[in-house]
């Protein structure tokens, strides 16, 4: 019976991971990558047919692909994260001008995120002959 649980649940994860994604794909402010990633991972677990289908997909399924094989992410893609993080982040702490306690947590989130972007591995560069 708990095994069946903590299947529905990784389960139900995993596709509240592909509504997020699919959110952040529309919102700026939201990334997409990071929870198609924990969608993979929670699918490996208990879909392999949703996990081929997230592997499979014309749109993110190159960056999914790679992430699955090396744990890696492209140089571009990583620039790109940190840049909507610094934008999001500080578009947030402006609109909570005066609320120091918010402007702080913030602050803090950022940096723990920001930290997190930055150890991720980056992908061999490809160089053509």
């Amino acid at each position: 019976m708990k095994k069946r649980i903590k299947h529905f649940l990784i389960f139900s994860c995993g596709w509240l991971c592909v509504i997020l994604g699919i959110i952040g794909a529309f919102l700026p402010v939201m990334p997409t990558t990071p929870f198609m990633i924990l969608a993979l991972g929670c699918f490996a677990e208990t879909s392999p047919r949703f996990h081929a289908m997230l592997l499979n997909n014309r749109w993110i399924g190159a960056p999914l692909r790679q992430w699955d094989q090396t744990k890696t992410v492209r140089r571009r893609t990583k620039i790109q994260a940190l840049i909507m993080l610094v934008i999001a982040f500080g578009f947030s702490i402006t609109l909570l001008w005066g609320h120091i306690e918010l402007q702080l947590m913030l602050l803090g989130l950022a940096a723990v995120m920001i930290g997190f972007v930055l150890r991720l591995k980056e992908a061999e560069p490809k160089y053509e002959d």
